[in-house]
């Protein structure tokens, strides 16, 4: 196992970690319901980290693409705990009216947690389109192999 396998999975094991603090302290927020929303994205992206770090080794992409998808996961499962967390903290209602419950943070809060949430949208799914890329181009060349 190499150290961006490891990496990715402390990463992850750490997120898990955050997640679960999150939980416990759900309480402490302006909106409660997202707070667990927040628990779980933690919980849910930790998890996720891990498993990729697990099948990094078989992500064969050039050192630049690589290191674009590390980071863009990075970004993407952090930020998406962070980003929920900010919301459930400011009350925020723009970026997810399902877990607002009647709560509305003042306009330059939503702005920032719809920007925060679009981003990490669009820096998730870059990951795992390049991860599927990279993992599609090892299954091709071990498939040339066996031929």
């Amino acid at each position: 196992m190499g150290t961006a396998d490891r990496r990715l999975m402390w990463h992850g094991l750490f997120l898990f970690l955050v997640g679960l603090v999150t939980g416990l302290n759900e309480r402490r927020f302006t909106n409660m319901r997202m707070a667990l929303s927040a628990h779980l994205e933690g919980v849910m992206n930790g998890t996720f980290l891990i498993a990729l770090g697990a099948i990094w080794g078989h992500v064969e992409l050039s050192p630049r693409v690589e290191k674009a998808a590390r980071w863009s996961a990075l970004y993407g499962t952090y930020g998406n705990w962070l980003f929920t967390t900010l919301g459930a903290a400011m009350g925020t209602a723009a970026a997810n009216p399902i877990l607002s419950q009647g709560h509305h943070g003042k306009p330059w809060q939503e702005r920032i947690a719809a920007a925060g949430f679009r981003s990490i949208a669009y820096s998730i799914l870059l990951a795992v389109v390049l991860i599927l890329r990279g993992l599609g181009r090892r299954q091709q060349g071990s498939a040339g192999k066996q031929s």
